[in-house]
């Protein structure tokens, strides 16, 4: 075997140890969308089915509001500390999230305590899940061979998709055993108890980590206070960068967290049809994810991120109008089909795009609080506030109007950072920061 292919062969195992985390924060996440409405029924009973299923998915976005505290205690954490140690620490802390939620009791046993304890899971969740993403991919832009850190870092969105399958997979082949009173008693907590079976497994996979040769050959180290300072200086590009994180964390969370709730509840779909489409959609993402992050390292990122940015804003409303006006499981797979091909081709570039922004010092930090402001604030609630659109307005194609809002953020703040004459716009090549 050539010296060549045992490097190609060596580089593969890092990635996949590095993902493997990233693989439990999103299943955790998708395991919670996929299946809210049965938890609305057990801890959230209200004898509104509307006002259940909105504290439901008001629960599943309050996680989210805790990733920006995670980003800055566990991103400093990880800067001053190393990438390896921080990557260990937040896989135990989204596996203690899990086994609450897993284990606590209904409503009918403990009362109020129970959605509470579920509250506390969801927040443990979120703090952990604030650094991984931002962690996971700083480590992979940092191991990137020359020329191709975007096919790199497409890798840690690439491992999320494997969640969203193994997650939906999982639940059909659920439903298929289960009878539906089952699934709505306890079945719904079998997923959750399979993530908490997964994480020894994970820990040793990480264990193995090696600290990147970026992070030994720093020679300074900043202290908390001057990561603080220096995301205090820099604030204006953690901004921009949340607006440039705000499609991809919508379209994200649309696509697969809220489309067997969508497909259930306003759809009136079969829920197995909806599991179906989740499934297609995480394997055209994981297609996608890497094409499109390779392509970037050859055309730069943005002419990747001002063609998707347009193509969700003339087409997310038309097409979701077109799904709601004769809904089938065939328009549904082509619609989800069809925003999966735009949110992978965006976010191929994006999350790449991110790393290169932020400076070298703080880069955990300010990408992570970039991307857990924009999923706290936006993405997290897509759900709860799609769910809300169609209840106030009575028409079923809001999604889609929401998806337009935040390709308009994403493009304002592409068009910013172009101005700025930021690197990732451009791609590696013309690297300034």
């Amino acid at each position: 075997m050539s010296s060549s292919t045992q490097t190609r062969q060596s580089q593969a195992r890092t990635v996949f140890r590095v993902v493997s985390g990233n693989f439990l924060e999103m299943y955790d996440f998708m395991v919670y969308g996929f299946y809210a409405t049965a938890i609305a029924h057990t801890f959230f009973p209200t004898g509104s089915e509307f006002a259940s299923l909105m504290l439901s998915l008001v629960t599943f976005g309050a996680g989210f509001l805790m990733r920006p505290l995670g980003a800055i205690v566990l991103g400093a954490f990880i800067d001053r500390h190393g990438r390896r140690v921080g990557l260990l620490m937040t896989l135990g802390l989204m596996a203690a999230g899990t086994l609450l939620i897993a284990c606590v009791p209904g409503y009918a046993s403990i009362g109020i305590a129970a959605p509470l304890l579920v509250l506390v899971g969801r927040l443990l969740q979120g703090f952990s899940a604030g650094v991984e993403l931002g962690g996971v991919s700083v480590y992979l832009a940092e191991i990137a061979t020359p020329g191709n850190k975007g096919f790199y870092v497409s890798w840690q969105s690439a491992s999320q998709q494997v969640a969203v399958i193994f997650a939906a997979l999982l639940g059909v082949l659920l439903h298929s055993l289960l009878p539906k009173e089952v699934m709505t008693e306890w079945g719904w907590r079998v997923p959750f108890l399979v993530g908490c079976l997964i994480v020894p497994f994970l820990f040793i996979i990480r264990r193995s980590l090696q600290e990147t040769e970026a992070f030994k050959q720093r020679k300074q180290h900043p202290t908390l206070g001057q990561i603080f300072r220096s995301i205090q200086q820099n604030w204006t590009l953690v901004l921009n960068g949340a607006f440039l994180v705000m499609m991809t964390t919508v379209s994200f969370y649309m696509i697969t967290a809220y489309t067997p709730t969508f497909g259930k509840e306003v759809l009136k779909l079969g829920e197995v049809d909806n599991l179906i489409v989740t499934v297609c959609v995480g394997i055209s993402n994981f297609f996608w994810l890497p094409v499109m992050g390779m392509l970037s390292d050859r055309v730069g990122r943005k002419p990747l991120l001002i063609t998707f940015t347009a193509l969700m804003l003339v087409t997310a409303y038309p097409t979701m109008l077109w799904l709601t006006s004769d809904p089938s499981f065939g328009r549904l797979l082509l619609v989800e089909l069809w925003l999966s091909f735009i949110y992978a081709s965006y976010n191929g570039a994006m999350v790449v795009a991110l790393t290169e922004v932020m400076p070298p010092a703080v880069r955990t930090t300010g990408f992570s609080l970039a991307y857990s402001l924009a999923t706290a604030i936006f993405g997290g609630f897509t759900p709860a506030i799609s769910t809300y659109l169609i209840h106030a307005t009575g028409n079923k194609a809001m999604p889609g109007v929401w998806l337009s809002v935040a390709a308009v953020c994403a493009l304002f703040a592409t068009l910013r950072l172009m101005r700025a004459g930021r690197s990732h716009v451009h791609g590696e090549a013309n690297a300034t920061v």
